[in-house]
């Protein structure tokens, strides 16, 4: 039976995460202290105790992820009773494929965590430059959605950028272009037009400068070749080669779409079976009872959901 792992992305953060998993394990605790020591400020704090306006922002918010989802995986790795749950591949919406070539070995964890907090404020630097926003498309196909960017975007910006799952389609621009798309909805039969709390178009060419900052990032970063373990690129749908298709991948995911419903319907279609969500919240949960409701997501997020799974393994 084929096992994936996969990782949570940025909107996934929320005050308290990883705070009782790091009270009960010192492996967990460990990496929380390491991650500060990385970043060079108290990261565990702001994801223990908040304040919320602080953990989400685009800055925080995406090393507080990454380190709590690789947090909650070195639990999963170490204790006696989980060492056996191991990964075929693995797979993260946006943000989240950081943690997933993390947990394939392909990048340490020091260089992902300093890529992440880059990435962060390069994207909050582009967002403050631009102007954009998003917003979350329910009731849609992929058509659909098309002729509605069309009739919305004018001479501004507007894409669809976030395929999550059948009817659940994000679309990012200019903030013009959105709020034009938030009063179509009607028009076009949206169930619901849900503007999201970030900080800019992401996933857009209005993030340009932060795919130039990252591409420099990853320039110093040490990407090690593949080993048995695969990882899916949100991009394309398609695993990974070499190292430097990793590079190309991060780079062209801020500015492009990511794909998350065909990354799992590609791992169903090559026999998948068993999914393990490793991180705060349950997004990836909810999204893959969408793309197919046969699929039991075991979601590993705080420590009631790890006292489950010990009481499943022992």
């Amino acid at each position: 039976m084929k096992t994936a792992f996969l990782f949570p992305g940025q909107g996934a953060q929320v005050v308290g995460m990883g705070k009782d998993i790091a009270d009960a394990f010192p492996e967990a605790a460990r990496i929380f202290t390491k991650a500060n020591d990385i970043i060079g400020f108290d990261l565990g704090s702001i994801c223990f105790e908040g304040p919320a306006e602080k953990l989400n922002t685009t800055t925080i918010s995406q090393p507080a992820i990454f380190a709590t989802s690789a947090a909650i995986l070195e639990v999963i790795r170490t204790i006696p009773a989980t060492k056996g749950i191991s990964a075929d591949v693995t797979a993260g919406l946006s943000l989240g494929e950081y943690t997933a070539l993390y947990a394939a070995g392909v990048v340490s964890f020091e260089d992902a965590l300093i890529l992440v907090q880059k990435r962060g404020q390069a994207m909050q630097a582009a967002a403050d430059a631009t102007e954009g926003a998003m917003v979350s498309i329910i009731g849609l196909d992929e058509e659909k959605v098309g002729q509605f960017c069309a009739e919305a975007r004018e001479n501004d910006i507007l894409e669809a950028v976030n395929f999550n799952c059948p009817g659940q389609i994000v679309v990012s621009g200019s903030k013009p272009a959105c709020r034009r798309a938030e009063n179509l909805a009607e028009k076009y039969g949206v169930i619901k037009a849900v503007p999201l709390e970030v900080a800019g178009a992401f996933h857009t060419k209005m993030m340009s400068s932060a795919a130039d900052a990252l591409a420099e990032a990853l320039k110093k970063t040490r990407i090690s070749n593949l080993s048995d373990i695969k990882i899916i690129a949100n991009i394309n749908a398609r695993y990974y080669q070499i190292a430097e298709d990793i590079k190309k991948g991060l780079i062209n995911q801020l500015t492009n779409p990511i794909l998350w419903q065909k990354c799992m319907e590609r791992l169903l279609a090559d026999g998948v079976e068993k999914f393990y969500e490793i991180g705060p919240g349950r997004v990836l949960t909810g999204l893959m009872k969408r793309i197919d409701r046969k699929i039991k997501v075991i979601n590993i997020s705080n420590l009631q959901s790890i006292e489950e799974l010990l009481g499943k393994t022992s």
